[in-house]
């Protein structure tokens, strides 16, 4: 059920930026009373999704287990500038123009890891949902995508602005990052189905 209720009576660019940007609301508070509000988005102006009302993913989360060994998960270790640290995270990147999620993940698979990543498909998954990441300050909405990976790991196809230490995680290692390292909360949340998963049904949590 969509609930648009419109709590706003103009919008306005504020930046112009390649990958984000950032937009000056004039909200309404529910006394009516009018207050400015901000946040930012990856999408062009006229797609931004208030405009649309339609919440079609910028972005994939990569979840790829070892093809050989289902009790290995491919992570990576990368830098983030926000932060100014490296935080644990999943495989993980923009969707180009035309790319279904499914090809945007198997593009950044191959770029952060040097692997060859294949999907999985479970139908009406509740996991493979579109979501958004940061409802306070952004529009972005993310997705989910589910598989297997195999070949040699590199970084040799990564951009120059990017610090990724790609890595294999098992489930011992899995549990020592949740406990005592920083995560990003999407892939903290699928690093605990995995830590759980059964290696004979590896991707069975997606059926419930």
């Amino acid at each position: 059920m969509k609930d648009r209720a419109h709590h706003y009576t103009d919008i306005r660019r504020l930046t112009d930026n390649r990958f984000l940007n950032l937009y000056e609301m004039d909200a309404l508070a529910s006394s009516g009373a009018p207050f400015h509000y901000y946040f930012a988005s990856r999408r062009p102006e006229d797609r931004i999704h208030i405009r649309t009302g339609e919440y079609e993913p910028e972005g994939v989360l990569v979840y790829a287990i070892d093809a050989e060994d289902p009790d290995r998960i491919l992570m990576v270790h990368q830098y983030r500038y926000p932060a100014d640290r490296y935080l644990y995270e999943l495989p993980a990147g923009l969707i180009e123009d035309g790319e279904t999620p499914e090809e945007a993940a198997a593009r950044e698979i191959l770029e952060e890891t040097g692997m060859v990543f294949e999907p999985i498909s479970v139908p009406g998954s509740v996991l493979t949902r579109p979501y958004m990441l940061a409802q306070g300050i952004s529009d972005e909405v993310g997705i989910n995508v589910f598989g297997t990976v195999t070949g040699d790991m590199s970084s040799d196809n990564q951009e120059d602005t990017e610090y990724i230490r790609p890595m294999w995680a098992d489930k011992k290692e899995v549990k020592r990052i949740l406990s005592e390292e920083m995560t990003s909360m999407r892939a903290q949340l699928l690093l605990a189905m995995f830590v759980n998963s059964d290696p004979d049904d590896p991707f069975g949590f997606l059926r419930t």
